[in-house]
């Protein structure tokens, strides 16, 4: 099917980087309802590429081998394995309280999104060479800190507003701004790291973050359009989002980067030769990159999407 058959914003040829789609794009639940994810993303997004790259996209041999850069990609992938499957639990409840069926259609496909994420960072810790009777195990061994460190108290504060008040507008808050606000930048910069190392992993990446695009945008629009709707719930909107904010200063996330930052520092004093004259962003070599550098590029990729969306939903002065 040709590519202008579906689209720009899910086609795998056409679609922006995740943060440029975040920042650029206004999508509402009634323009991405099922019909719409049905139409675009399984042939647009995937191209029928059930695991997220094509068969004969492969990781370079190098990654399957003990070493700094197989210890950091398979620590990401657990990690985020992990935290995709904690939102497709979250997002259960977002289904149940959706206030009606357009929402009620997006955030089941987001379900399924977020569920499909979470099986594709698995499979690809299988390609990775963690054997399939460990898997499991696996996961727990390389991403039970981290996950217990980070991804326990976001889960915790959002369910108090799904699952304990039935705030639905909280919950999406959360989901928007807190977490895949956040955490989103990073799968960015991974996908532009691991291009050369692993096609696969970038790939995957990729996939993802045209989902996350979908994701953050709709999500947006549904808080800027409540808060239009009902001005009085701002003060409560606000306060939730700065408690959030103050939660979030509290986790130990920049710790969690820095340490596989620091071990793809060492892979790429290793194999930096097969980086050749690779840009991870225009007129920077990733072979010449350093650890602050790439940090303070995810950093300043956050921030920048993260004043972009809360300016559309008229909350920039959370921050």
């Amino acid at each position: 099917m040709a590519s202008e058959s579906f689209p720009a914003e899910a086609d795998w040829d056409r679609a922006p980087s995740l943060v440029d789609g975040a920042v650029e794009l206004d999508l509402t639940p009634a323009s991405c309802d099922l019909r719409y994810w049905l139409a675009a993303v399984p042939q647009g997004t995937l191209r029928g590429h059930v695991l997220g790259h094509a068969a004969d996209v492969r990781p370079h041999p190098v990654m399957s081998e003990p070493g700094p850069l197989n210890s950091a990609l398979t620590q990401e992938l657990a990690f985020r394995s992990v935290a995709e499957e904690k939102a497709t639990r979250a997002i259960a409840y977002m289904v149940a309280l959706a206030p009606d069926n357009e929402t009620l259609e997006f955030y089941s496909t987001q379900l399924l999104d977020e569920a499909r994420h979470a099986m594709v960072f698995r499979s690809h810790l299988l390609q990775l060479g963690v054997g399939k009777d460990e898997l499991w195990e696996t996961i727990e061994r390389l991403a039970a800190a981290d996950r217990d460190a980070v991804l326990v108290p976001l889960e915790e504060f959002g369910l108090r507003s799904l699952r304990e008040r039935g705030d639905f507008i909280g919950g999406v808050l959360v989901l928007t701004v807190l977490v895949e606000g956040v955490l989103a930048p990073a799968a960015e910069l991974s996908e532009r790291k691991w291009r050369v190392f692993d096609p696969a992993a970038a790939d995957i990446e990729r996939g993802a973050g045209i989902d996350e695009i979908r994701h953050l945008t709709v999500g947006s629009a549904i808080v800027r359009d409540h808060l239009l709707r009902n001005p009085e719930d701002r003060p409560r909107v606000l306060e939730l989002l700065r408690e959030g904010y103050r939660l979030w200063d509290r986790l130990p996330v920049e710790d969690m980067v820095l340490n596989r930052e620091k071990l793809f520092q060492q892979g790429i004093e290793q194999h930096g030769e097969l980086l050749g004259d690779y840009e991870v962003w225009p007129g920077r070599r990733l072979a010449d990159t350093t650890i602050e550098e790439r940090m303070a590029t995810g950093q300043e990729w956050a921030q920048r999407m993260q004043r972009s969306r809360l300016a559309y939903m008229g909350l920039e002065e959370a921050v």
